[in-house]
């Protein structure tokens, strides 16, 4: 029977009793992880957020009913134990903070009995995500979440300290507003109020953080809510939070200055790492030809190589075809050690380039006994293989990838493959932190489905200023002042330098293919208030969740975020999204099911 706590008070969590204890009264509160009942012994495991304390009942020490008490427990019952720190009589558990110590019982309390649960609560839980997600209320209580939980909140502690010792201002921004265009679908929210609009939940506080620029305050930061309404993977939620920052009077060093302070900072505090700066810095021309992406992750070899000019004149149709393309390009890759692999495991490589867009894969094996196979010899001389494996540097025991059609797929493929082989290799060490700052992005992207250029980041970013006299005559040239700050392959943070110039935004926001007329009817607010002097500024966004994520060398998200959403956006344990009376949608002027309105 579950009993009441009162007259007792807790003096430690578990882990927080130390050797110097040794012989005082504790009073500790928290979960049964185990029992064991060796008979005129019971050992239990007491378990709360802080680690696991062992205690001692022993019935000379506890009296029969308590004994008898401590013989009934189980796992996740709660109860409030009293006794007296003593160095363990056994084995030392040296893969507990509290290993060297235990707790010989003298008063033991139940606060509340517990049904058997339907997995068990332990560090890296096998069970399956459906089930843990389902009951993630017990799902949190694994110490491995509490440690991710507990790194998130001193995270955003330590980021609140930095800032404000540097000037910021914390502002919160609505979660209520209008919904704009050039970015993933917005959340609505219908009002009641105005019947027939919605507002919008915010993808970020972009905005709002521009418009208290104009408003003077300087420097502004804010752990954000954000939301959008996307398809999700593994670092991907519909809700996430941002560490969002503003400041004026500044240029790209200043914002890069300021944030690498901050990195340094906060994996000296909440990791024990140094962060060495300044960080290295990387044209996004550069990692993309390097590592064909944007997000290059440095802990990995196997850097893209550009054999253009080697198979220009080859024998190989698929090669010159691709090089007849605009845009077109032959790269490889040099998978060291794999020279060896297996013909149906090469095929499956194949069958995975075709997934990222390529039309197929090309390769050749360099087994340790000299010899050389390839999917396209018959169609190449003996000197132009010789030339080729030269340029790929090419040793024995080395698997030589080719993909040969525009950049874009190219760098796409070849980059998803050296991450496939990082991984199945198991090169990537999650203790290892390589940072890097991607800069001069492209202002534009051309959309094949829009028919158009997009803006790369947003349509406030500032371009390059060698750069904007190209704008009409080769606008897919043109460089924008945006930087990413990437980590492991991650990108964690984004920002840029923001258009202040009416000129330059009416310029851009025609590029885009918005009228005068459109753009003042979706940014309104914002270029009202550009007419009154707008000062230069530049801002920059961490996905939190996200950062957490490798401090912590989670595998996703959801392992640093309490309560997630599952790839449908739907929440396994509340049961979200969920129908809603009749009545509530009648107030809204909406009809369940259609899109009427």
């Amino acid at each position: 029977m579950a009993e009441s706590m009162a007259g007792m008070k807790r003096t430690h969590r578990c882990a927080e009793v130390t050797e110097q204890e040794t012989g005082s009264s504790v009073t500790l509160m928290g979960w049964v992880q185990k029992s064991r009942n060796k008979g005129g012994i019971i050992f239990v495991d007491l378990r709360d957020r802080s680690g696991i304390m062992q205690l001692i009942f022993e019935e000379d020490k506890i009296g029969a009913e308590g004994f008898e008490k401590a013989g009934r427990l189980r796992s996740e019952d709660v109860i409030a134990v009293t006794g007296t720190v003593s160095r363990r009589a056994g084995a030392v558990n040296e893969k507990l903070a509290t290993g060297t110590i235990e707790v010989i019982a003298t008063y033991l309390r139940i606060l509340a009995e517990a049904e058997t649960p339907p997995f068990p609560v332990e560090e890296d839980s096998r069970t399956k995500d459906e089930l843990r997600l389902k009951n993630r209320f017990l799902d949190l209580r694994r110490p491995d979440l509490q440690r991710n939980l507990m790194l998130r909140s001193e995270t955003a502690y330590l980021t609140r300290e930095f800032f404000h010792r540097e000037g910021f201002l914390e502002i919160e921004t609505p979660m209520l507003g209008k919904s704009t265009p050039e970015g993933a679908r917005d959340y609505l929210v219908p009002s009641r109020i105005h019947p027939g609009s919605f507002y919008a939940l915010p993808q970020s506080p972009q905005l709002f953080k521009q418009l208290l620029m104009c408003s003077g305050y300087d420097r502004y930061i804010q752990i954000a809510r954000c939301f959008r309404d996307e398809d999700l993977r593994a670092d991907r939620q519909p809700e996430f939070t941002q560490i969002d920052m503003e400041l004026s009077f500044v240029d790209v060093e200043d914002v890069i200055d300021v944030n690498e302070r901050y990195l340094k900072f906060l994996f000296h505090e909440a990791l024990g790492v140094e962060v060495e700066t300044p960080i290295p810095r990387m044209t996004w021309q550069e990692a993309m030809d390097r590592f064909g992406s944007d997000k290059p992750a440095l802990r990995v070899g196997m850097e893209l190589v550009n054999v253009s000019d080697v198979v220009r004149n080859c024998g190989f149709a698929v090669f010159r075809n691709a090089l007849e393309k605009e845009d077109g390009s032959v790269r490889g890759i040099n998978v060291k050690g794999q020279g060896g692999l297996g013909r149906k495991k090469l095929d499956k490589l194949a069958e995975f380039a075709r997934g990222c867009g390529a039309g197929g894969l090309a390769w050749i094996q360099l087994p340790e006994d000299g010899s050389v196979k390839s999917s396209f010899a018959k169609f190449m001389t003996e000197e132009e293989m010789t030339q080729l494996i030269r340029a790929m540097d090419g040793q024995a025991g080395d698997l030589l990838l080719f993909a040969a059609d525009r950049n874009k797929i190219v760098w796409n493929v070849l980059g998803a493959l050296r991450l496939q082989f990082a991984d199945e290799l198991g090169l990537l060490d999650p203790r290892e932190f390589r940072f890097v700052w991607i800069t001069e992005f492209p202002l534009l992207e051309w959309s094949d489905e829009e028919n158009r250029f997009m803006a790369m980041h947003h349509p406030f970013t500032m371009p390059m200023d060698e750069d904007w006299p190209k704008i009409d005559s080769d606008p897919g040239s043109v460089r924008a002042k945006a930087y990413d700050i990437v980590l492991n392959g991650n990108e964690i943070g984004g920002g840029s330098v923001r258009i202040h110039q009416n000129d330059i935004q009416e310029k851009m926001f025609e590029v885009l293919g918005f009228t005068k007329e459109k753009a003042w009817e979706q940014f309104s607010f914002l270029l009202n208030a550009f007419r009154y002097g707008v000062p230069p500024h530049a801002g920059l966004a961490y996905g939190l969740d996200r950062l957490v994520m490798l401090m912590a060398g989670a595998d996703t998200i959801r392992d640093v975020i309490a309560f997630p959403k599952v790839k449908d956006a739907s929440d396994l344990m509340t049961g979200a999204p969920a129908p809603v009376d009749e009545k509530q949608l009648e107030e809204l002027g909406i009809r369940a099911g259609t899109s009427e309105v």
